[in-house]
């Protein structure tokens, strides 16, 4: 649909441009939302992703990102999902079929939320909603004074207390007890934890956990599971149950399944 020059806002001959990304699963949709974005004089289109895992990926190799126009109904990681992870990454516009994410999409401070189908002008409004949001926070920002951070030091723990996981842009301390299970998505990794509904997210893949794990405390059970022994429930016939969750125990993985579990037999 072509933008029609009359509706779109005369822009300062030193125009600020916003980098930005779309995600979408649904290929018509994603090249709609590309089409509006490339016809926006001030937006610039820097990313296209069908997936919110590899839209994350790339999110790591471009930090000038600014914008998501971001899908909510995705498989593997949600758009709110990835929204959660990205609490200090870039502001989010919501593309989505379903209303009744709406109230959910504002509490992960979304700047706006187009319901589809969506014409030009509804992105138009949304994406100037957008250039006022980052304008402002231009004329707002002082450059401050460059200084080094402190460098925490640790309490000295025992070494096989907890490891640290890369989240995000930081390096989160994960206390091993906490995790109930990993759940392998290609070069990332769900870490569910027990003391928090939200699963971390990691750059790593599940073979790089296997090998940060404790095997007398952890078993990989599945190519995409590793479970907390300490927090499995109850064992069945080629199943784990562990945190309200059934977890399957697949053929390649069971020899070592059985004989850790053989000793209660």
């Amino acid at each position: 649909m072509p933008a029609p020059e009359s509706i779109i806002p005369a822009v300062a001959a030193a125009p600020f441009v916003i980098n930005c990304v779309a995600v979408d699963d649904e290929p018509l949709a994603l090249g709609l939302v590309c089409s509006f974005i490339e016809q926006t004089p001030f937006l610039r289109l820097v990313g296209r992703h069908e997936s919110a895992v590899a839209a994350l990926r790339s999110l790591h190799e471009r930090p000038d990102a600014q914008l998501l126009f971001l899908d909510i109904k995705m498989p593997d990681l949600s758009g709110l999902e990835l929204a959660k992870v990205l609490q200090h990454g870039p502001r989010i516009i919501f593309t989505t079929a379903f209303n009744q994410y709406a109230l959910e999409g504002f509490r992960v401070d979304a700047l706006d939320y187009l319901l589809k189908p969506f014409d030009y002008q509804e992105f138009l409004r949304a994406a100037l909603k957008a250039r006022t949001y980052f304008e402002m926070k231009q004329a707002s920002e002082i450059p401050a004074p460059a200084t080094t951070p402190p460098i925490p030091q640790p309490a000295n723990p025992p070494e096989d207390d907890y490891i640290y996981l890369k989240v995000e842009y930081q390096l989160v301390r994960v206390p091993l007890a906490d995790i109930v299970y990993v759940e392998g998505l290609k070069d990332y990794v769900k870490v569910h934890l027990a003391s928090q509904t939200r699963p971390l997210l990691s750059l790593t893949s599940l073979r790089g956990m296997e090998e940060k794990l404790p095997a007398g405390k952890f078993l990989r059970i599945h190519r995409s599971y590793i479970v907390g022994l300490g927090h499995i429930q109850s064992v069945g016939r080629g199943t784990v149950q562990i945190a309200g969750e059934t977890l399957p125990v697949s053929d390649g993985y069971r020899e070592g399944f059985d004989q850790f579990f053989s000793r209660w037999k």
